[in-house]
C-alpha cells in the first residue's frame, strides 16, 4: 500500500468512528470530540530564572545580550574565525541562509543562528517551526546552534505551548531542549552524538 493510500484510509476512519454509545438514527457519524486540555498550577518563582535552570540542566547554555551589535560582538568572541549561518536578520554578521539551501548541505557548517518564537521555563525548552528554521535542518546538522529568545516570549509550561495558535497552524514544529546527548550502558553521557554539539540560547529582544 502506497503512503498516500495509506493516509486516505487513516483520515476515512477518523471521519466515520464512533462513540459506543452513538448510534445516529440517519446513519451519519461523527468523529471524536478532541479532550479538552487539563489546566496545571503553575510553578512559582521568577519565569525567567526557571527557564534558564532548566535549560542548564540538560546541558544547554543561557546568555543575555542588550542589542545586535552585542551579539556580534559575542558571536566573534564565542567562535572566532568562524562565519555563522542565520535564519534571522538580527544576527548581521552571520551569513544568511539561503531557504531554497539544500539541507544536507549543512552538515559541514559549524555554527548556526536562529530566533525562537516561544520558550519554555517548565523544560527549559524552545519553540521552533519551519518559519524560523527556514531550512529543518539547520537545527540537526550544524555543529554548535545559538537560539536567540526574547524574555517576553517565555511562558510557563507545555501547557501554554499547546494553547497557542502557533502550535496547530506550523506544518513543523519541534520543541529544542538542550543539545543532542547519549549515553551507552555504562551510562556515559556523550553531547552531540546524533545533533548539535552544543546549543546556548541568546536571551535578546526581538525589537
Amino acid at each position: 500500500m502506497s503512503r498516500e493510500a495509506f493516509l486516505v484510509r487513516v483520515r476515512a476512519a477518523q471521519r466515520v468512528a464512533l462513540r459506543d454509545d452513538d448510534h445516529p438514527a440517519d446513519g451519519t457519524r461523527e468523529p471524536f470530540p478532541l479532550p479538552a486540555l487539563p489546566v496545571f498550577e503553575t510553578p512559582a518563582g521568577d519565569r525567567h530564572k526557571r527557564f534558564g535552570q532548566q535549560l542548564v540542566a540538560m546541558g544547554g547554555k543561557l546568555v543575555t545580550l542588550d542589542d545586535a551589535p552585542a551579539l556580534t560582538r559575542w558571536l566573534a568572541e564565542r567562535f572566532p574565525g568562524v562565519a555563522p549561518v542565520t535564519a534571522t536578520p538580527q544576527a548581521r554578521s552571520a551569513v544568511p541562509l539561503d531557504a531554497g539551501r539544500a539541507p544536507a548541505s549543512l552538515h559541514d557548517v559549524d555554527v548556526g543562528v536562529v530566533r525562537a518564537r516561544f520558550g519554555v521555563a517548565e523544560t527549559g525548552s524552545v519553540w521552533l517551526s519551519e518559519q524560523e528554521y527556514g531550512v529543518n535542518a539547520l537545527g540537526y546538522l550544524v555543529q554548535h546552534l545559538v537560539v536567540l529568545l526574547d524574555p517576553r516570549d517565555i511562558v510557563d509550561g507545555l501547557q501554554d505551548i499547546y494553547r497557542l495558535p502557533d502550535f496547530t497552524s506550523a506544518r513543523y514544529a519541534v520543541l529544542v531542549t538542550g543539545p543532542s546527548a547519549t549515553a551507552d550502558i555504562e551510562g556515559v553521557l556523550i553531547q552531540g552524538a546524533q545533533g548539535v554539539r552544543s546549543l546556548t540560547v541568546v536571551l535578546l529582544s526581538r525589537d
